[in-house]
C-alpha cells in the first residue's frame, strides 16, 4: 500500500493494468488485492481514461508517509542506509501504541521524540478525519502495511 500510494503521489495517476510493469516484483493477485484494499479504504479512485488516482485522503496519507520518511532519514531509523518503504514501515511501527517508546538518536533525543510525537498526532488526526466508528477495525490495523 505504501508503494502504491507513493508511486501515484510521485508520478500521478496510473492505469490499473500498468501496475504490473511498475511493480514487477509483485504478483497480479497481490496487486489486485492492494488495489481493492486502497479503494475500500477510500485512498484511490479510478478515473475514467486516466487510471488510479489519489483521493484527498490518499494525498493526505502520502504527505504523512513523506513526513515519516523524512523523520526516519534524519534520525537514521532503522539504519543509515535503507529504502523509503523500510523507513516508513519502521517508523509507523514506532507510532503504534503497543510498541515501546522510541530510543532517540544521540544527536537530539528530545527533538527526535517530540518530532515523533507530532507524527503520531498527524496520523491520529488523519485517522479521525477519514474513518468513523463503524469502519472495520482490521482495515485501520492494516493501514501501515506495504504492498
Amino acid at each position: 500500500m505504501i508503494r502504491l500510494i507513493t508511486e501515484i503521489d510521485d508520478n500521478g495517476p496510473v492505469p490499473p493494468r500498468g501496475l504490473a510493469r511498475i511493480f514487477p516484483d509483485l504478483t497480479r493477485r497481490r496487486i489486485r488485492h492492494t488495489i481493492e484494499q486502497v479503494r475500500t479504504l477510500g485512498l484511490v479512485s479510478i478515473r475514467s481514461g486516466v487510471g488510479l488516482g489519489l483521493t484527498d485522503a490518499g494525498l493526505q496519507l502520502a504527505d504523512i508517509y513523506d513526513s515519516t520518511a523524512r523523520w526516519a532519514r534524519t534520525h537514521n531509523h532503522p539504519s543509515s542506509t535503507c529504502t523509503f518503504i523500510t523507513r516508513v514501515r519502521a517508523t509507523l511501527q514506532l507510532l503504534t501504541p503497543v510498541q515501546r517508546p522510541v530510543a532517540a538518536p544521540p544527536a537530539g533525543p528530545v527533538e527526535a521524540v517530540e518530532d515523533l510525537a507530532r507524527l503520531r498526532e498527524a496520523l491520529d488526526r488523519w485517522i479521525d478525519s477519514h474513518w468513523s466508528d463503524d469502519e472495520p477495525a482490521d482495515a485501520l490495523q492494516d493501514l501501515p502495511e506495504a504492498a
